[in-house]
């Protein structure tokens, strides 16, 4: 039992699957979360299904109203925390209670569309991967639904495969949410949430780099709630700083457990992307904290890059890893700048001028000139371009800015708002 809470409505024994839901100011969205759950088990299976819903001390009604839900629903297990311990450990509260063969960690404010927990269960038993990877939509606050950037990776995968019969299945969103995961795996792997925001990054990733069988379920299981206030993806905080220690576990794990230089070079490429979208992303940070942050990218980038390069993308997305490296924050901010202006006519961005960027001061030295074209291929520790094929592991292609960071070709690409 996790401290500090306490578990009531037990359900029946040994389920397939555990739907874990952290509970945290959703007072207004709970009921469409559950129902959608709840009422989607059909009735044969309605001891297949448990659901773990954990209140993280919630400052609104949702203690109480996740208290009668229990009572009215058996099936439906509460744990009560007495603090608030943000949404990694309140996700580990849930797991330790929950039973099931699988877990799937479900938001408070998402939902399932019709459906999806049959074709859930039917594949966890034809199958019985490790992970299986669902597909999802982004559902606007407008009524408008949104395919996801990384959803066609999914498309075509075969019954069961492994990461290296399928590496682009690395780039798709690095969520918790989209992946049914097989309980005793997780304990395999030793892998828990970590405090903090971005928890997902050192979960989501060493989930398919473990597995011996991953599967997926390509229809729309998830419906991703965009826009909601309070969303961490639309909230400006200094807490985005949280990603460099997230990133810092996952580069580790994978060191100790993994260490593979393909890998390697993979991650942090989209490390790099990831935190491109992040330090460009006015929903996420304030102006006074975009020159800090990027200071710390490139501190990070120079800890974690590979001696034998990595796959840079080309185009813009290349430019700004190149300035990432070089530490040019004053010329990465003229790209920027040139970026937005040129969004505001609607027309294609183009970079800053030559002379622009030769200007500006570039860390300890000088910005590199634009018009060197931006390598393609593999980087070198140096930062020079290495000739030959990328690996395994290509660069994905662009796609039209997202405003959250997870993990998605436009993303991995670099090519979110600049």
């Amino acid at each position: 039992m996790p401290e500090g809470g306490r578990v009531v409505n037990q359900s029946a024994p040994t389920p397939l699957l555990s739907v874990v839901v952290p509970v945290h100011g959703v007072e207004a969205y709970l009921h469409q979360c559950l129902d959608s759950i709840r009422e989607d088990v059909p009735a044969a299976d309605a001891g297949a299904v448990e659901i773990v819903a954990v209140d993280d001390a919630s400052p609104d009604r949702c203690g109480e109203l996740l208290r009668e839900y229990a009572a009215a629903h058996p099936g439906v297990r509460t744990v009560h925390l007495d603090v608030n311990v943000g949404l990694g450990p309140a996700r580990n509260a849930g797991l330790d209670v929950a039973t099931g063969d699988y877990v799937w960690f479900v938001d408070s404010d998402d939902w399932l569309p019709p459906g999806t927990i049959p074709a859930v269960l039917a594949r966890l038993r034809a199958h019985r991967p490790d992970v299986m990877i669902v597909d999802h939509l982004r559902v606007h606050e407008d009524g408008r639904h949104e395919t996801d950037a990384s959803s066609p990776l999914l498309r075509g995968t075969p019954d069961v495969v492994r990461l290296a019969d399928r590496p682009q299945l690395l780039r798709v969103q690095h969520t918790a949410w989209n992946k049914v995961v097989r309980r005793t795996f997780l304990d395999e792997l030793e892998l828990r949430f970590h405090p903090g925001w971005y928890e997902d990054i050192p979960f989501s990733h060493p989930l398919l780099i473990g597995a011996e069988r991953i599967c997926v379920l390509d229809r729309v299981c998830y419906h991703y709630r965009q826009g909601r206030q309070g969303a961490i993806t639309s909230t400006r905080s200094g807490r985005h700083f949280d990603a460099f220690d997230q990133y810092d576990r996952l580069l580790d794990w994978v060191r100790r457990r993994y260490p593979d230089d393909r890998l390697h070079a993979e991650l942090f490429g989209l490390m790099v992307n990831h935190m491109l979208v992040v330090v460009g992303n006015d929903d996420r940070l304030h102006p006074h904290l975009r020159r800090a942050f990027f200071r710390r990218v490139a501190e990070q980038y120079r800890r974690h890059l590979p001696a034998s390069g990595y796959p840079r993308p080309g185009g813009v997305a290349g430019i700004k890893h190149r300035l990432v490296g070089r530490d040019s924050y004053l010329a990465y901010a003229a790209l920027r700048r040139a970026h937005r202006m040129a969004g505001r006519v609607r027309q294609p961005a183009a970079p800053p001028t030559t002379a622009e960027l030769a200007t500006a001061p570039a860390g300890p030295g000088r910005a590199a000139a634009v018009d060197d074209p931006a390598p393609s291929g593999p980087v070198r520790a140096d930062g020079s371009a290495q000739a030959g094929p990328a690996g395994t592991h290509g660069s994905a292609q662009a796609a039209p800015a997202r405003t959250d960071g997870s993990a998605q070709p436009d993303v991995l690409a670099g090519q979110g708002t600049p």
